[in-house]
């Protein structure tokens, strides 16, 4: 349960892939394709092939089932097709939470119920329909956000504008009072032409840090250790 409503709220709106959940992409494909991703490079080449084509985009959008994506990419990068099925598969079982990200966002939640909602947290992720279920279904501290959006139920997809507006006007997201996290920077400036603060993700700490130096020190978020200690 989530405290009522704070005109004033700050919206802290959390990417998942990377931010919050592991997705390690090369690995993923040099463990099911080594003869093909026998290099960090060409493992690199492959996974841009596979996860980064106009097919898994529509994965991503909810408008194509996944034995469809199997099929089309196996036949287009000539993949053992059984193979591809089973790596694409395992990817909702292989997302785990980042431990110092996890942190966060429990301090966050922590920071919401003492304040009487003065942040309230949401996510924005371009997540195919399975893995979105197999998270929901694997995770209870999911339900520690106000609200959030996966691309596939919305066939809508980030960097464009229309995902971004919907989150928005589904939960009365101001502006000026929204922060955006995501680890993709062409989606961070998507963001930001929406009058959000934008914060490119490279590490839990950089992003406690970000966050503090935002302002919310002052209602009690506290910095991240200093490690030069």
């Amino acid at each position: 349960m989530t405290p009522t409503e704070n005109p004033d709220a700050i919206h802290i709106v959390f990417d998942f892939g990377v931010v919050l959940f592991t997705w390690k992409p090369v690995e993923l494909v040099a463990e099911y394709f080594p003869q093909r991703a026998a290099s960090v490079a060409d493992a690199g080449h492959l996974a841009h092939a596979i996860f980064g084509h106009a097919d898994w985009q529509a994965f991503d959008r909810g408008v194509m089932p996944m034995l469809a994506v199997v099929e089309r990419t196996s036949l287009r990068l000539q993949l053992d097709q059984q193979v591809l099925h089973e790596l694409v598969a395992s990817v909702g079982a292989r997302l785990l939470p980042v431990p110092q990200s996890l942190a966060l966002l429990e301090q966050l939640r922590d920071l919401r119920e003492r304040t009487d909602g003065k942040i309230r947290l949401y996510y924005l992720s371009n997540m195919p329909i399975p893995y979105a279920r197999a998270l929901q279904g694997r995770y209870p501290f999911l339900d520690w956000f106000d609200g959030g959006i996966f691309s596939g139920d919305v066939k809508h997809i980030k960097p464009e504008l229309a995902i971004y507006q919907l989150l928005a006007s589904r939960y009365r997201l101001v502006a000026g009072r929204t922060v955006f996290i995501d680890d993709m920077l062409g989606n961070v400036a998507v963001a930001r032409t929406q009058g959000w603060h934008g914060i490119h993700f490279r590490s839990a700490q950089q992003v406690r840090q970000d966050l503090y130096h935002m302002g919310l020190k002052e209602i009690g978020l506290q910095p991240p250790p200093d490690r030069r200690r």
